[in-house]
């Protein structure tokens, strides 16, 4: 009932394989990636338009599959990741986390007592409309919560270590693009400082037991970012796929009516 995919994969040594979405609210979507076999989702909210109610729909779409739905939230705040957790996300991302304190305030949200200072409404989707004895559910929700911190800054690799060791942390997670154009090379992923930034997340999620995790746009950044350690992926965003398929659909279309 409260497995978490993502958690779990990860626990058994596999790759976690997700996707974004950030576009498309519909039905439809939970089915799609239970059919493409996926074991996540980030239902993002900090660069999309969703309201709560319509994450709470995709939410529920995908509490109906295998599938693990995940919300992005637009930043550290007690109302968003707790929100976001009751409406029954299974997971939250952080976008931008700086500091361990930022860290710490995020496991406090998103965890119920002891580990964190979670307001408790069970009973709703948080718990799938069950009731139950409180500590045994809060302690089944505490382990099935995936927590991930996204590292995008020059000063979040400064304060990497003590952001891994905050207990509760499941995740370290570079955005790519804000990362890099912290460093003042804005989408020069293979620019040696940006390298060298990968290499130093990857190195501390090994020696904290954390999960390395990143969002390949493309397959060739895929392949080169799992080769070099990351092992919980997400791919693209559902805008990104969709457009993609339909350009070189349009394209193999006129080639057929105006062959070369």
């Amino acid at each position: 009932m409260y497995t978490n995919s993502l958690k779990s994969r990860l626990q058994e040594g596999d790759v976690p394989i997700g996707h974004m979405i950030w576009e498309f609210n519909t039905r439809g979507m939970a089915r799609f990636a239970e059919l493409a076999e996926l074991d996540f989702v980030l239902i993002d909210m900090e660069h999309g338009g969703f309201s709560l109610a319509q994450v709470a729909d995709l939410v529920a779409w995908f509490r109906a599959t295998p599938v693990t739905p995940m919300v992005r939230v637009p930043e550290v705040q007690y109302n968003f990741i707790a929100r976001a957790l009751d409406m029954g996300a299974q997971g939250i991302m952080v976008p931008n986390v700086r500091t361990r304190a930022m860290a710490e305030a995020i496991v406090q949200a998103a965890k119920y007592a002891p580990v964190g200072d979670r307001g408790v409404g069970l009973g709703g989707p948080v718990s799938q409309y069950q009731t139950g004895d409180p500590r045994q559910l809060m302690d089944a929700l505490n382990e099935a919560t995936a927590v991930i911190c996204q590292i995008e800054s020059r000063e979040g690799l400064e304060n990497l270590e003590e952001i891994a060791t905050v207990p509760g942390v499941d995740v370290l997670w570079v955005g790519q693009f804000d990362l890099s154009q912290s460093l003042g090379i804005p989408g020069q992923f293979d620019h040696p400082h940006f390298r060298a930034a990968l290499d130093q997340v990857i190195a501390c999620c090994r020696r904290h037991g954390l999960g390395a995790g990143i969002q390949p746009g493309n397959l060739a950044d895929c392949h080169a970012w799992i080769q070099a350690g990351f092992n919980v992926i997400s791919y693209s965003v559902d805008t990104a796929v969709y457009a993609e398929a339909l350009a070189n659909a349009h394209r193999d279309i006129m080639e057929i009516v105006f062959p070369p």
